[in-house]
């Protein structure tokens, strides 16, 4: 694969997952990863607490609420006050393991409440 071959780029990705694809004659990127951007409404005071305790721990935020959301699919049921809710809820965007966005989404809906309350819960 060089420019100075009669067809420069052009070149078969054989790995197990194809890092480039050829598609309507250009080559297209594909990423490898499992993780999707996701976007939620979250109280600002829980997501600063979150911000320090990833400080503190060296991780991240995202990485803090998956592993919470891991423990809160165990239960079989988790108790909301919804006349409590947070009045202070920001827009959150992160990447999340895709498999886990499905499971949370799916238990949302078989629980009734939104996505956003389990991950305050879950926290």
């Amino acid at each position: 694969m060089t420019q100075h071959t009669d067809n420069p780029y052009v070149v078969d990705d054989n790995r197990k997952i194809p890092m480039w694809k050829i598609v309507d004659g250009k080559i297209i990127h594909t990423p490898n990863s499992n993780r999707v951007s996701f976007r939620t409404n979250i109280s600002k005071s829980v997501l600063n607490a979150l911000k320090q305790l990833a400080l503190k721990h060296n991780t991240n935020v995202n990485h803090l609420i998956e592993n919470g959301l891991k423990n809160v699919l165990v239960q079989d049921k988790i108790t909301l006050d919804k006349t409590d809710k947070p009045l202070d809820r920001i827009q959150y965007k992160a990447t999340y393991d895709h498999q886990l966005i499905s499971d949370v989404k799916e238990y949302a809906k078989n629980h009734n409440v939104f996505m956003n309350d389990i991950i305050e819960y879950s926290v």
